[in-house]
């Protein structure tokens, strides 16, 4: 369940900006590219980067595809550091208006902007619990989720072994990922025959 898909007709539903179709987005240079697709992943454009090396692509799942293969072949380091450029939910980023615009517009979207002064704490307990456990913040595709099944899912997620949650929390990143792409691209529409 999203709560911010991308409109009918290409336009994105709140930018009000047509969608690239995918053979303009394969037909960008390197460096177009990556400043139009580096934040699909929080503040991690590299990814576009080595997407592009290895393009053109026919599909935007062909796209995604590439990007979270990036992810896989990556060193465990780098896999981390991409995890920890996540931002906590509802933490001081996102009071201090320090997010990237995308996460402000998806904790919006769940509604954690708008938390009960106990659903937010008991987020902040989970989420310092979470960090603390496991090194990194607690990533989530928030996009899926309501403010009550985000704090269900990191209390649930607590359980969690180490290696189990990294491989989480890198599956959750995806998600984002993939819904963050649909966004900015979309298949190209074939004529009719």
């Amino acid at each position: 369940m999203t709560t911010d898909p991308p409109a009918t007709g290409g336009l994105v539903a709140d930018r009000r900006h047509r969608r690239l179709g995918i053979r303009d987005a394969v037909r960008m240079d390197r460096e177009r590219f990556v400043a139009h697709f580096g934040g699909v992943f929080e503040q991690t454009p590299w990814i576009a980067g080595a997407a592009w090396d290895f393009g053109p692509y026919a599909s935007v799942a062909a796209l995604h595809r590439a990007m979270v293969a990036a992810v896989d072949a990556a060193p465990r380091d780098v896999r981390l550091a991409l995890i920890r450029a996540h931002p906590e939910l509802a933490g001081r980023a996102a009071i201090a208006g320090a997010l990237t615009r995308e996460s402000a517009r998806e904790q919006a979207g769940a509604g954690l902007d708008r938390l009960t002064p106990e659903q937010h704490a008991r987020l902040l307990t989970l989420t310092a619990g979470y960090r603390a456990r496991f090194g990194f913040p607690f990533v989530v595709c928030v996009r899926e989720h309501t403010a009550d099944t985000i704090i269900a899912s990191a209390d649930a997620r607590l359980a969690h072994d180490p290696d189990e949650e990294e491989r989480a929390a890198l599956a959750e990143i995806a998600k984002i990922a993939e819904l963050r792409l649909a966004d900015l691209v979309t298949d190209d529409q074939r004529s009719p025959a």
